[in-house]
């Protein structure tokens, strides 16, 4: 069962002049929104990148020792 080719589309799949002509108005206004939309989400993760890069993390309660393997008594906690 073969496909139904589109009149748009020739032989070979490739868009035909009538589809070319018809999308050229939208192709300009498409370019710009789609760069818009990459410069917009670029800033937002550099943004976000910047922002965390800056944080020391002093809130962060950091263990003075590594809990060792096997160790049953967790540090400030009292075995029974």
């Amino acid at each position: 069962m073969a496909l139904n080719r589109n009149s748009y589309y020739n032989r070979n799949w490739a868009q035909s002049e009538s589809l070319i002509r018809a999308r050229r108005p939208y192709l300009f206004k498409n370019t710009v929104l789609g760069l818009g939309l990459l410069v917009f989400t670029g800033a937002i993760y550099t943004y976000t990148l910047k922002a965390v890069g800056q944080d020391e993390f002093e809130d962060v309660k950091v263990p003075d020792t590594p809990i060792q393997i096997g160790q049953s008594v967790i540090r400030g906690s009292k075995s029974s």
